[in-house]
């Protein structure tokens, strides 16, 4: 296959920037897919559609290039969806692969890294967390793990959650007493831990256990994870017999914990499913135009936990057609199991599955099952995608309706979009911050939020764009954050086109701070954007908060209003976010030490420094004499040390 030269997709605020909407253009959209129908081979490849701004509208894949893209040059038998695409599409771009299973997998790999916008989109990346049994240690250790498997040792998963696998790892502990601690601490252990008094390991590191037996019980959390459990269980229950004969009743004792948190992971997980060893089962249910889909995995028997996904993808699509595009980018990263069970027959189902087993290099069986077991596993997924879909669409419809409320009472032409909420947080001015976050029908944006540490307040910094300010002054501060902003929005988006503009602007602060945001914009030419300053109630009471509007009086909600109770989540997650911000800048400063900043200090002579006076505080309050009392610190050192803390130019 030749090896495409795919540039990296713009990012969030450059797809929004350059995403312009013009006025569709069928006939130009057909003439340029005819212009490169006539050099397709009729070969398998990957085709990509463009518009004016270069970005991708769609990825396809085919078997027969030339006879796919050709059917988008007649527009009377498109869909709805299909037709626009052609409408917007200016150029292509195409590869070819030498199978159509590559194709598939080209496709779906360009699809999850370029998201355009008519394909299905799966925006859920996380990896999903294992449980590592490590093998470069002669007492290996039990870890959580997520994330390439670089290290030596045995793997077992996915679980749907990290924590799954805290709990897994912790009745883990309780039946074979594996450590968990990191190697260095191992190795430099006196005594043995919390976790030997509390009967999660068996204390390895101050030789309580030997190797020996340390590798039997290895061996059985192996023969247990890979769901050998009903063996492990047995020969515990045997183990712990022969020491009640024995009258070793403390033994047994132990043996008896063993198997009770041996049975806990079973109950939890639902172990034993008839048939189903190794699989994913996979159900989608759609309702409305939106589609969940729900993945349940099944490791050595045992359910190690679901997840819910909820794709991107046009209401006209097909549920069967968003199962395949799921699949593909799904795997796309990630091992497939044995076997991948389907609440819907899929198109290309032999394509896909041969796809799946080349990645896995190992068969992987697709089925989608209509009696049994495994029908009742689709069942209870597909049972479990509805619920999840109607949450997040009540969720949503809850959220229409606040932002209608919104609408309602800042007096505003429509529900916003987009909502904007500002704050500011220091100490006495020091490590200030500006803090901005979003919300919007789906809720909060978190993707958008965006930090501004604030400039020149008597440290140096300096923004040509500002005035000098002064530490404290929170007005001179959400100045500078909102001039950062929409200086910087309109230098980007100078027509106001993307949507990257607020409908709604809140503001933490009454009158003084409205004052400012509306003579920001003044001075920027922006209008057509709500303002609404949020003060605090008396004594910081929530529910008495009042809120100011240019040309009208400040005014309250009743303390019940569920828009109040909205606003007020809105302006907690700003404060929030905020003072998390401000916490992680003077974290960072106190960390800093001013001597790195001298020149000619290496660490050598910083250690002497810090070594005679205490602390970098102490250094700068020494006298010239003083250091040059330091040993290692010549006269001409001293003198530049002295300087550096006492220099008035």
């Amino acid at each position: 296959m030749s090896e495409p030269d795919f540039a990296d997709p713009p990012t969030g605020t450059e797809r929004a920037r350059r995403r312009r909407r013009t006025r569709p253009d069928i006939e130009r959209g057909v003439r340029a897919i005819k212009d490169i129908v006539r050099t397709l081979p009729n070969a398998p490849g990957v085709y990509r559609m463009l518009d004016d701004d270069g970005d991708v509208l769609y990825v396809g894949k085919a078997h027969n290039l030339k006879k796919r893209v050709v059917t988008y040059t007649h527009p009377a038998k498109l869909p709805h969806r299909i037709f626009r695409m052609v409408s917007e599409t200016t150029r292509m771009e195409v590869v070819t692969t030498h199978t159509e299973v590559e194709a598939l997998l080209l496709e779906s790999n360009l699809i999850k890294r370029l998201l355009p916008r008519y394909n299905v989109l799966l925006r859920d990346d996380k990896s999903f967390p294992h449980i590592l049994l490590t093998g470069d240690h002669t007492f290996p250790q039990i870890v959580k793990h997520r994330g390439a498997r670089n290290r030596q040792g045995r793997y077992f998963g996915p679980f749907a959650s990290a924590g799954a696998v805290n709990r897994t790892i912790t009745a883990l502990q309780r039946a074979f007493l594996l450590r968990n601690c990191s190697d260095s601490v191992f190795a430099n252990r006196r005594r043995p831990c919390l976790q030997y008094q509390i009967k999660r390991c068996a204390a390895p590191c101050v030789g309580f256990v030997d190797d020996a037996e340390y590798s039997r019980l290895v061996d059985d959390a192996v023969a247990f994870l890979s769901g050998r459990s009903r063996d492990v269980q047995q020969n515990l229950a045997m183990r712990m017999q022969d020491a009640s004969d024995a009258l070793e009743f403390e033994t047994a004792a132990i043996f008896r914990n063993r198997i009770r948190a041996l049975t806990a992971i079973q109950a939890h997980q639902d172990i034993n499913v008839d048939g189903v060893e190794e699989a994913d089962v996979i159900a989608l249910h759609a309702q409305g135009g939106q589609s969940c889909i729900q993945v349940f995995f099944f490791r050595a028997g045992s359910n190690f936990g679901n997840r819910a996904y909820f794709p991107s993808h046009d209401k006209d699509i097909e549920p069967a057609e968003v199962l395949a595009a799921f699949i593909g980018q799904f795997y796309d990263d990630k091992p497939p199991p044995r076997m991948v069970l389907l609440s819907h027959p899929i198109p290309e189902a032999a394509l896909v599955a041969e796809a799946l087993t080349t990645r896995a290099d190992r068969r992987v069986e697709l089925l989608t099952p209509q009696r049994g077991g495994k029908k009742k596993l689709i069942e209870h997924a597909t049972a479990n995608a509805r619920e999840a879909l109607g949450r997040r669409m009540a969720e949503s419809a809850s959220q229409r309706r606040l932002l209608e409320g919104v609408a309602r009472v800042f007096e505003l032409d429509a529900p916003p979009e987009r909502i904007e909420v500002y704050d500011n947080s220091h100490i006495s001015g020091t490590n200030a911050v500006g803090a901005m976050i979003v919300a919007g029908p789906e809720g909060f944006v978190k993707n958008a939020y965006r930090k501004f540490n604030i400039k020149n307040l008597g440290d140096g910094e300096r923004d040509e764009s500002q005035t000098d300010l002064v530490a404290g002054d929170d007005y001179a501060m959400m100045r500078q954050v909102l001039t950062r902003r929409f200086a910087r929005a309109l230098k980007d988006d100078p027509e106001r086109t993307a949507g990257m503009w607020p409908d709604l602007i809140l503001v933490d602060g009454g009158q003084g701070q409205l004052n400012v945001a509306l003579e920001v914009f003044g001075e920027l030419g922006l209008d057509g954007v709500a303002v609404v300053g949020v003060a605090k109630g008396p004594d910081r009471d929530a529910g008495r908060e009042r809120f100011f509007q240019s040309e009208r009086t400040p005014f309250m909600l009743e303390r019940k209003d569920p828009v109040l109770y909205f606003l007020q989540r809105l302006r907690d997650e700003a404060h929030r976010f905020a003072i998390e911000t401000h916490r992680a800048r003077r974290k960072k400063a106190m960390g800093a030490n001013p001597l790195d900043e001298i020149p000619g200090i290496g660490a050598r002579r910083k250690k002497a420094l810090l070594h005679h006076f205490g602390s970098a505080r102490s250094v700068r309050r020494a006298g010239l004499s003083d250091l040059e009392a330091v040993d290692g610190i010549s006269k001409a050192v001293a003198k530049r040390v002295y300087d550096f803390f006492h220099d008035d130019g």
